[in-house]
């Protein structure tokens, strides 16, 4: 990821992000942050509303915009300093947002910077609008991600070291388990088990 300084910024850059909004996705939400509003969990109630069903919360489209700014542009290293919302369509499980991001000013002398910040659905419709105004890192950001130390699939680590001790349990576990089939399956003549 690349964090622009505020002299690498100018008047219409923009960045952009698109996520898929799954109940999964707003569940994790709602546990993170604690709205647990029965508009966004539980579709019997959310059915009696004016929505008609289940939808995520404003604030998660919003976090969309704070991925842009962190990770895009201006970047890693960027600190926010305010966000203005405007909801303007509630957005349903299933859809597709695109978050944008675009520079609409750039205040040198202070390393401020003004971003005109907008969610569209997948069908192009604006569900959030607003502005932000951030700080910008004061120097150029490459910033490459750690890799985990442990990272975990399907209970596997994947850390060399215990990727290949657990491959060889594995291997040694599954031709135990295969001998003792092909045994219980062809027993020799003249063999008794006891």
């Amino acid at each position: 990821m690349i964090g622009r300084a505020i002299e690498e910024l100018a008047v219409g850059d923009a960045a952009t992000l698109t996520r898929a909004v799954t109940a999964e996705g707003i569940r994790e939400f709602v546990e993170a942050t604690g709205d647990a509003n029965p508009l966004h969990s539980d579709q019997t109630f959310a059915a009696t509303t004016r929505f008609g069903e289940v939808i995520a919360p404003g604030m998660l489209t919003g976090g969309l915009l704070s991925a842009v700014i962190g990770t895009r542009l201006p970047g890693p290293g960027t600190v926010y300093l305010s966000q203005s919302f405007r909801f303007l369509r509630p957005v349903y499980v299933g859809e597709t947002i695109t978050a944008r991001v675009e520079v609409a000013e750039v205040v040198r002398e202070r390393n401020r910077v003004a971003l005109r910040t907008v969610c569209l659905n997948q069908d192009d419709e604006p569900v959030l609008e607003g502005e932000a105004w951030v700080m910008p890192p004061r120097a150029h950001v490459e910033y490459v991600e750690p890799l985990p130390a442990r990272s975990t699939l399907g209970g596997l680590s994947w850390a060399p070291a215990t990727c290949a001790v657990q491959l060889m349990s594995f291997w040694l576990a599954s031709s135990l388990t295969l001998a003792a089939h092909a045994f219980t399956l062809y027993r020799p003549s003249g063999f008794r088990v006891p």
